[in-house]
């Protein structure tokens, strides 16, 4: 889930995976940066800065980002360091604060860590929000087991496709991922600097890569953490989500079953699962509380596919419901961790509006339709859900761009973080970006699944970043991987001194790509 005037000449941009030059930006003026600190993070400064909607007619119409400062504080200043958590949709202004007090601090204190909400999102203006209520339970099951629970499911993403279209028809051609890396060259000359220091998670890894492909002169170090597949933006993509979100959901179910002295839902991981569909069968017929039926059931257990700190949660949850009949615990965690809220809902329209526009969908239902089938028969966690969550794409108002191809041979040493078993973005999309990054290094938690990994409490990932953000220091390996961490073991079930679910780093992160 941001600069003093300068004068940008010969900019370029990439746009349907082509090279276009585009006018020269005016002066922008100096940011004004006012204390906005919170309890937590008391240096934050903030400050807003003024863009062109549309980066081809600089002089047109102006749209206003929302900035974040975490000012140095040492002698030696390496410059700023853009920090962004993901969605698309994430915001990334309370990022900078997290960021700044999770590095070392003699590392910290070197960069104004900045941070930003792209176009659309949060306190940038206009902030999208499409429809809504888009989330509000009850919804029909995912799962299009009938025409009529298909058809439902289908009105409700091309109900979500025309309110943004009819609310934001101006808007949404712009609101794409090479726009906003154009945004944050604005947000480097503001900040009066040749380069930029960059830092993206999920999501945001892939914006970091554009940016660098539209502008490899003005990146001065990048760290990208669980690397986006950019060769299956973003339809692949999501395909391949699925199937990893459903192997990440066994090993949920496999850590219940071997606390089964705990939760008394077996020992055998196979009947765990059976008894986890059991209930979602029944939340289908009845939900809980009113509000938690099959599809709200998932998004509750999505959490647990990107940090397997919600795992105790989640399994108290679980077992409460089938082994004693008891809705609170569910409901609970479905407001807990499933439920949107309006920040939510803004995200979500953001996401759809980037990824719908970002590259092609099928426009044909079928086409959905055969293919979620296909996965559903291998992986069926989450592979309708997500089908839903993404369907708008298949009714969207704009016309789509191409993926941006980030080959690039220009740039300083880039370091990417990965989890084997992160499901968000698996494995094998960091690998495809390290081939094509030259001089990039990868490290690797080797049998992490947790999506973000680094300043998340993995000391040996955490050692890696620092000293690359301290001098540039990458490690070079022989093989794909440059570097191996051992992930941390996964949690223990609930007891008296638990801390709430999750840790913020992951609140920050969200939990869509």
């Amino acid at each position: 889930m941001g600069k003093r005037a300068a004068v940008l000449c010969g900019a370029a941009v990439l746009v349907a995976g082509t090279v276009t030059a585009v006018p020269a930006q005016a002066h922008s003026a100096p940011l004004s940066w006012k204390k906005c600190g919170t309890e937590k993070y008391p240096t934050l400064q903030c400050a807003s800065l003024k863009v062109p909607l549309d980066h081809s007619a600089p002089h047109g119409r102006q749209i206003t980002l929302a900035l974040s400062r975490v000012p140095h504080t040492a002698k030696k200043y390496q410059g700023p360091l853009l920090v962004n958590p993901g969605g698309p949709g994430g915001s990334g202004l309370t990022l900078a604060g997290f960021v700044a007090s999770a590095l070392p601090r003699a590392v910290a204190a070197q960069y104004d860590v900045i941070g930003f909400d792209p176009r659309g999102v949060g306190r940038s203006s206009p902030a999208l929000s499409c429809r809504p209520g888009h989330f509000s339970p009850v919804r029909s099951d995912s799962v299009p087991s009938t025409w009529r629970i298909e058809q439902a499911n289908l009105d409700r993403a091309k109900s979500f496709a025309r309110a943004c279209a009819k609310k934001y028809a101006d808007v949404l051609p712009y609101i794409d991922t090479v726009s906003a890396a154009r945004d944050m060259d604005r947000i480097r000359v503001a900040l009066g600097t040749r380069k930029i220091n960059y830092f993206g998670y999920s999501y945001g890894t892939y914006l970091g890569a554009v940016y660098a492909k539209l502008h490899p002169g003005r990146v001065r170090r990048a760290a990208l953490d669980s690397v986006v597949d950019p060769t299956g933006v973003w339809y692949e993509d999501n395909l391949a989500q699925d199937l990893a979100f459903d192997d990440r959901h066994r090993a949920f179910l496999a850590w219940v079953a071997k606390y089964d002295a705990r939760y008394r839902l077996g020992t055998d991981p196979a009947r765990v699962e059976d008894k986890w569909y059991a209930m979602r069968a029944e939340l289908a017929k009845k939900p809980a509380g009113g509000k938690v039926g099959a599809a709200e059931l998932e998004d509750t257990f999505l959490p647990g596919g990107y940090f397997n700190g919600y795992w105790p949660y989640l399994a108290e949850a679980f077992a409460a419901y089938v082994t004693a009949g008891k809705t609170e615990p569910l409901v609970k965690a479905y407001e807990t961790l499933g439920a949107s809220d309006a920040s939510d809902e803004n995200g979500y329209s953001v996401y759809t509006a980037v990824q719908c526009r970002d590259a092609a969908w099928p426009r044909g239902w079928p086409r959905w339709r055969a293919d979620n089938r296909a996965v559903y028969a291998k992986a069926p966690f989450m592979t309708w859900n997500n089908a839903w969550y993404n369907a708008p794409c298949a009714f969207w108002p704009t016309d789509a761009l191409r993926p941006v191809d980030v080959a690039n041979r220009k740039l300083p040493p880039v370091l990417l973080f990965q989890a084997t078993h992160d499901a968000a973005t698996p494995y094998q999309g960091a690998v495809t970006v390290h081939r094509r990054l030259a001089r990039s290094s990868l490290v690797v938690e080797r049998g992490g699944g947790n999506h973000a990994v680094t300043l998340g409490g993995n000391a040996c990932l955490d050692k890696h970043l620092a000293a690359y953000l301290r001098d540039g220091t990458v490690p070079r390996g022989t093989g794909t991987v440059d570097a191996t961490c051992e992930a941390r073991p996964d949690p223990k079930p609930l007891n008296s001194k638990s801390a709430s679910p999750g840790t913020e780093l992951h609140e920050l992160v969200g939990f869509r790509p």
